[in-house]
């Protein structure tokens, strides 16, 4: 039986897919029952949301959580994440939604976050604090950012049971997806940043880029589901595979896909694709 799962990450996190959910738990049928016998990979685990969400699906199945992003400490830390809120919104009386935050109210804030004696994470901070989704890689940078009044209005809800049931590592995905290349029963969740696109909010040192993303593809075997975006060219470039049978082209050959329309603001929009293949 399907068990209740969140429908989005219990702290923000830039490129988690809780607007494929539907789509991806309708994929996930083509596992048999309760997943018994199968292991589902989370390669690039991101905020976990995937594997989390295939482990109340196919609770049987072993379920494997790449945390190359260590979000699985930003969850545990809520409490504390929860506690910093409430200080910097101590700061922030009489600023409406949205509103720049003055360079006296930034400092003493930063001077807050310095002294607090709990888990504290830029990335969290830089929802909060940067406008239009910003996202960037340290302290230095944060700090150096032109604020504004962004905090969530309620505290975020402690999720000690998101993670439970799964196996979790963290490994470059060149040494995890070969571990599985001899089992057909093993499916592989493919999330990759996506080319051409901001990922300062990733844990790694060097951006993910064509050579990665190369490597990435001649690695992928059915059975597969792959994320990317029309930004990335990922779909004009499986195209080109197929077109001209370029190397691991039959991983890619009569593969389904789910395409839906995503918004960076109301005047700004791409499309988001899941392709896949058992």
């Amino acid at each position: 039986m399907m068990q209740k799962y969140y429908s989005k990450a219990p702290l923000p996190f830039v490129g988690q897919k809780r607007n494929f959910i539907k789509h991806f738990v309708s994929v996930l049928d083509n596992i048999p029952g309760d997943g018994e016998g199968w292991t589902i990979v989370d390669v690039f685990g991101g905020s976990g949301l995937l594997a989390h969400v295939a482990k109340r699906v196919k609770p049987a199945a072993r379920v494997i959580y790449n945390d190359y992003d260590d979000y699985a400490s930003r969850v545990r830390a809520i409490p504390d994440i929860n506690r910093l809120r409430h200080i910097i919104q101590g700061h922030l009386a009489g600023y409406s939604k949205n509103q720049r935050i003055s360079d006296s109210t930034k400092q003493a804030i930063i001077a807050d976050i310095e002294r607090f004696d709990g888990y504290k994470c830029h990335v969290v901070l830089s929802s909060w604090l940067l406008f239009s989704g910003r996202q960037v890689e340290d302290w230095q940078k944060l700090y150096k950012a032109e604020w504004y009044a962004k905090l969530p209005i309620n505290d975020y809800l402690v999720a000690d049971d998101y993670l439970d049931g799964l196996e979790i590592t963290r490994q470059s995905y060149t040494d995890l997806i070969p571990l599985f290349d001899s089992n057909p029963k093993a499916l592989l969740l493919l999330d990759p940043p996506y080319l051409s696109t901001a990922q300062a909010a990733y844990a790694q040192v060097n951006r993910f880029g064509l050579v990665d993303f190369l490597k990435l593809v001649s690695l992928t075997r059915p059975p597969y589901l792959f994320f990317s975006s029309t930004r990335s060219e990922f779909v004009d470039y499986v195209d080109t595979m197929l077109s001209m049978r370029l190397d691991n082209w039959q991983s890619f050959d009569n593969t389904k896909r789910v395409s839906i329309r995503a918004y960076v603001n109301k005047d700004a929009s791409y499309e988001d694709n899941l392709i896949y293949k058992f």
